[in-house]
C-alpha cells in the first residue's frame, strides 16, 4: 500500500517529499501530486508505525535530517509464507477497477493470453473474454486504465508477464523511461535469401 502510506507520512509528519518518496518507492513528483490532492484522492492512510514498518524514533531522526532516509523497522514476528496457488486476493473497492484494468491489457497488449491476464489481475476468463467481444454487460461503462495505476498488479508482475508474451519496451527519453503504451513486440529476424551461385556451386 504505497500511496496509502505516503498518505498517512504526509499527513502526520514532517518527512520531505523525497524522504517519503523513498520509502514508499514512489516518485518524488508522486508524492507531491499527493499531498496536492491531485492523485490518490480518498485513500485513506495507512499507519507504518501500527504495523510495524517503522518506528516513531526513526520518523523523528529523519524529520531532523532531511537527508537522512527512513530504514524499516526490524520484527522478530516470522512473516507468512507467500501463496503460490490460488486467485490473487483484490480488496473490495478495487475489484470494480479489474475490466478496465482488463480493457487496458486487451488494448495495448493484445497477445497476452487469457490465462496471463486472469493470473496477473486475478479474474475470471470469461470475463476477460466478454471484454475483448465487447459483449460485457457494463461495456459502455468500461474505461482502459494501466493495471499498476488501479494497484491490481506490480509493475514487476506486468513487466514479467509482457516479457513472457514477447514484449521489449522502447526508450523514448535519455532518462529510460520506458511506457507500456509504447512496446514493440519482438518478432524472429526474415530468412535470408539463399545465394544464387551456391545452388550451382
Amino acid at each position: 500500500m504505497p500511496k496509502a502510506t505516503a498518505v498517512w507520512l504526509i499527513e502526520n509528519t514532517a518527512l520531505t517529499f523525497e524522504q517519503i518518496a523513498a520509502f514508499c518507492g514512489l516518485h518524488e513528483l508522486e508524492v507531491q501530486s499527493i499531498a496536492d490532492e491531485e492523485v490518490a484522492i480518498g485513500i485513506i492512510g495507512f499507519d507504518p508505525i501500527a504495523s510495524g514498518q517503522l518506528t516513531r524514533e526513526e520518523i523523528e531522526r529523519c524529520s531532523a535530517d532531511p537527508a537522512a532516509r527512513l530504514e524499516m523497522a526490524v520484527q522478530d514476528i516470522p512473516r507468512p509464507s507467500p501463496r503460490t496457488k490460488g486467485p490473487r486476493y483484490t480488496p473490495v473497492a478495487r475489484r470494480q477497477d479489474k475490466p478496465d484494468a482488463i480493457a487496458w491489457l486487451v488494448r495495448h497488449c493484445p497477445d497476452l493470453t487469457d490465462g496471463q491476464i486472469s493470473k496477473l489481475i486475478g479474474t475470471t476468463k470469461p470475463t476477460i473474454v466478454a471484454i475483448r467481444e465487447r459483449t460485457h454487460w457494463n461495456m459502455a461503462n468500461i474505461k482502459p486504465r494501466e493495471p499498476v495505476g488501479l494497484e491490481l498488479c506490480t509493475r514487476a508482475d506486468l513487466d514479467a508477464a509482457l516479457e513472457k508474451a514477447g514484449y521489449v519496451p522502447e526508450p523514448i527519453d535519455d532518462e529510460g523511461v520506458f511506457p507500456v503504451e509504447q512496446l514493440a513486440r519482438t518478432e524472429p529476424d526474415p530468412p535470408e535469401p539463399p545465394d544464387p551461385d551456391s545452388q550451382f556451386g
